[in-house]
């Protein structure tokens, strides 16, 4: 059951490729990833849980091993992201599911679920932001970006694109940095080295705005439906602050929020507790 298969799926003509573990008559966990990582971000939870859960972590359009598509045939945006994952559950036949979202897995995650709340059995949240109080002062840059498209603001995000800024996003806020391995960090700019990458993701810097513009319709999602909901959060995370976290208990009171002593990537330092906590939820 530890198993892993690494597959991909013709997804209006783009390649999505992904990983799968675990019975497939097992509950469904969807895993998420964000930026600037892909499935590969999960390779020690996805042993940790295979044998309880079938598992599916697809590369999203533009990152890992997914197509790369030009800009002139495929538009950046979280929207067309969402909707080219959403049609990838259905290819591969996923009826009903929980979701593990992280990052940009976040805005992409919920997006789904307002369009299929039905489909959706639970949410484990891993420094996936969904409210304003949520956004730390990093994110100036990206906003001065959102509010003057200009070429030099533009131009000011590509730091985010560097090696190093790649490096310190893993190490930030973790206590002992050599738990941290490079494979996670080396594969990331590895991936955004590649000729053409760059632009699609000062792309989605830009689109950015339009999760935090939908903040409210996924709190009226959390409201309405009440989807069980786990967040296991990095503490120390740069980005996204601890009060994002425990805003999920205002609109799901049930929600569970566990903070674990880590930065943003908390499953490079923290996948053994990370995958007990799921465990508890979901069962298994």
């Amino acid at each position: 059951m530890r198993t892993i298969r690494y597959l991909a799926a013709d997804v209006n003509g783009l390649k999505i490729s992904y990983r799968e573990a675990g019975r497939t008559d097992a509950p469904t966990l969807l895993l998420m990833h964000g930026f600037p990582s892909a499935g590969h971000m999960f390779r020690d939870l996805i042993p940790l849980l295979a044998d309880s859960f079938h598992l599916v972590a697809p590369d999203l359009p533009g990152f890992g091993q997914s197509d790369l598509p030009p800009r002139d045939t495929f538009k950046y945006t979280f929207e067309n992201l969402a909707e080219t994952i959403d049609r990838f559950t259905e290819i591969i036949g996923l009826k009903r599911f929980a979701m593990y979202i992280f990052d940009y897995g976040a805005p992409v995650g919920l997006r789904i679920a307002l369009k299929h709340p039905e489909r959706i059995s639970a949410i484990v949240s891993q420094n996936g932001n969904a409210y304003e109080e949520g956004l730390s002062d990093g994110w100036n840059p990206i906003r001065a970006y959102w509010e003057n498209p200009s070429q030099t603001n533009r131009d000011a995000l590509r730091g985010f694109l560097k090696p190093e800024t790649t490096v310190q996003q893993y190490t930030h806020g973790v206590s002992d940095a050599t738990r941290v391995s490079p494979d996670g960090y080396s594969l990331d700019n590895f991936y955004l080295a590649r000729p053409g990458a760059d632009e699609p993701q000062l792309d989605l810097f830009g689109d950015y705005k339009t999760n935090v513009a939908l903040y409210p319709a996924f709190q009226k999602y959390f409201r309405d439906h009440k989807p069980p909901l786990l967040a296991v959060w990095g503490k120390n995370d740069p980005f996204f602050l601890p009060a994002g976290a425990e805003a999920f208990t205002r609109d799901i009171p049930g929600a569970l929020v566990r903070f674990f002593d880590t930065g943003h990537f908390a499953l490079e330092t923290h996948a053994d507790e990370i995958a007990a906590a799921i465990r508890d939820f979901l069962g298994g």
